[in-house]
């Protein structure tokens, strides 16, 4: 008699203790929500910024007709530079507009991450273009480093070549195809904003 008794009481005691050792690993609802609220501020932080990024570009660019987009916390300035039929030196037309954009980054978000894009038109070779592509993206970042006074470590070059899915007129070379042998600048990460 005494064993069952001891059996009525100690057995939900121990699965009453196994039940809230189990729920110790689980999360307050009240810390789950802390932590919600602190992920989404500092996402909102994080595109406030790009979006301060976005317009003091918008500005400055206004003058030299290049299409700025901000999308999933990137801002990607568009006709940057474009290049001559089967070349990738940077003409000095286009300096200015890399030498603004170099002088927004410095100011205001020296630890700005950039992505230089290379294009080419479809002529040649898909691996040949591709080549081409990055040695334009190249010369952009080497000059936005060498004149504009970027961290090296901060620009880096990619090229896409004749990506039929990145021309900006499709299969046009030659004389038309101006807007294909171009340089694209992405900013992928804004960083944090330079003190005032």
């Amino acid at each position: 008699m005494v064993s069952t008794a001891y059996r009525f009481v100690f057995v939900p005691l121990g699965l009453a203790a196994i039940a809230l050792g189990g729920c110790a690993q689980y999360v307050k609802k009240t810390d789950f929500d802390t932590a919600i609220a602190e992920l989404r501020a500092n996402d909102q932080k994080q595109q406030q910024q790009i979006d301060a990024l976005t317009q003091e570009m918008r500005q400055k660019f206004a003058d030299y007709d290049a299409k700025i987009a901000a999308s999933a916390g990137r801002v990607r300035v568009d006709a940057i530079s474009h290049f001559a039929f089967n070349e990738a030196n940077l003409r000095d037309e286009d300096k200015p507009l890399l030498d603004d954009y170099a002088k927004v980054l410095r100011g205001h978000f020296p630890d700005a991450l950039v992505t230089v894009e290379g294009f080419a038109d479809p002529a040649g070779t898909d691996a040949y273009n591709r080549r081409l592509g990055l040695r334009r993206a190249k010369a952009v970042r080497d000059y936005l480093v060498t004149s504009g006074g970027l961290s090296a470590d901060k620009v880096r070059a990619v090229s896409y070549g004749e990506a039929v899915n990145r021309q900006a007129v499709r299969g046009a070379w030659g004389d038309k195809g101006e807007p294909n042998r171009r340089v694209t600048l992405v900013a992928d990460f804004a960083g944090s904003p330079a003190a005032p």
